[in-house]
């Protein structure tokens, strides 16, 4: 008898979710989805204005300027006037220390953030009538107007932009160097060393001249 009431017993019923838990994985589901777009939106957001240089066909990377290399573009700069162009500004220091000098200076460079950046230190300094900073591809830019240019440049560059300086500014512009000369010109002044090095080449003739050249190094004999 006691078997039989045994089995008789209606089975346990299994245990189950609450039908609310699938829609609790569907929203922890999103939530981490939006999560990772939103980090890799916010990485590229980042990175891309430091990795698109890199990919032109000449790259001209964001290297701080030395307090000494600072010193020997201002060095450079004594006695000069007019306005002045950095090309590849980065965060702005060289910009700011003309501005200082009382130079009208401007700066291009790439990169966006160096640029908001460069804004905000010519801010904090006390400078920023006296300064402009452009998102700008050097290569699109007319320095024409400019009496000075100052360049951070890499030895890829040089050249082609020896020959768009020539082309563009006028008489009397100054040229000012830092860590690489150019190819061909000659320098009339130069100051520092290593690293630090600056070369200043003058135009002496009007744009648009036949003879408008800075100096030049002789051709090698073949």
């Amino acid at each position: 008898m006691a078997s039989k009431a045994l089995g008789a017993e209606s089975p346990v019923p299994l245990a189950q979710g609450s039908p609310e838990e699938p829609s609790r994985r569907r929203q922890w589901g999103l939530l981490a989805t939006g999560a990772v777009g939103g980090a890799l939106v916010a990485l590229y957001a980042v990175v891309t204005p430091f990795l698109a240089p890199a990919l032109r066909k000449v790259c001209l990377p964001f290297v701080p300027a030395t307090s000494a290399q600072i010193q020997n573009v201002l060095k450079m700069l004594q006695g000069r006037s007019g306005s002045l162009a950095d090309i590849g500004s980065g965060d702005g220091r060289v910009v700011i220390a003309a501005a200082k000098m009382g130079f009208k200076a401007v700066g291009y460079e790439l990169n966006p953030w160096l640029v908001w950046y460069s804004r905000y230190r010519a801010w904090r300094d006390g400078v920023h009538h006296n300064t402009k900073f452009y998102i700008s591809d050097l290569w699109k830019v007319s320095f024409s107007h400019y009496t000075n240019v100052v360049i951070f440049g890499v030895p890829q560059m040089m050249p082609q932009l020896e020959k768009k300086l020539k082309e563009e500014l006028e008489s009397n512009a100054r040229i000012i160097a830092c860590r690489f000369p150019f190819p061909c010109w000659i320098p009339d002044h130069t100051t520092g060393e290593g690293i630090d090095t600056v070369w200043a080449y003058d135009l002496k003739s009007p744009r648009g001249s036949e003879s408008k050249s800075l100096e030049t190094t002789p051709a090698a004999e073949s």
